[in-house]
């Protein structure tokens, strides 16, 4: 499986950002950022797979969105609760084998949106 981050660098998204990236470097997840603030075919490509019930009113759903592969996974909101229930590798769709998790890469994608 191959997940994606999406977030921004604007201030409030930057920190929960560094939250995800944060808790997959401490849990030893493979994972590889990808800077989109100039690349509109990756941004299109988030705002197109985030399933229409996760968006707000404008269409827009704001970063950072959680995927794996093409499966959405949810927003930092829904990673919060995941990893706070301690479901987080099921929410990832990451599996755990006698406590340790098998050798996914996780991808984690940079979507710095246009600021107003």
């Amino acid at each position: 499986a191959r997940n994606t981050v999406l977030s921004a660098s604007a201030k409030g998204f930057k920190k929960k950002q560094q939250e995800v990236v944060g808790f997959l470097e401490a849990n030893k997840i493979d994972f590889k950022e990808l800077d989109i603030a100039g690349d509109e075919d990756n941004r299109r490509w988030m705002r197109e797979n985030v399933p229409g019930e996760k968006k707000p009113q404008n269409g827009i759903p704001l970063p950072p969105q959680i995927f794996n592969e093409e499966q959405y996974c949810g927003d930092f909101d829904s990673f919060f609760s995941a990893k706070e229930e301690n479901i987080i590798y099921s929410f990832l769709g990451l599996a755990r084998h006698g406590g340790v998790q098998e050798d996914i890469e996780f991808k984690a994608s940079l979507n710095n949106l246009a600021r107003p």
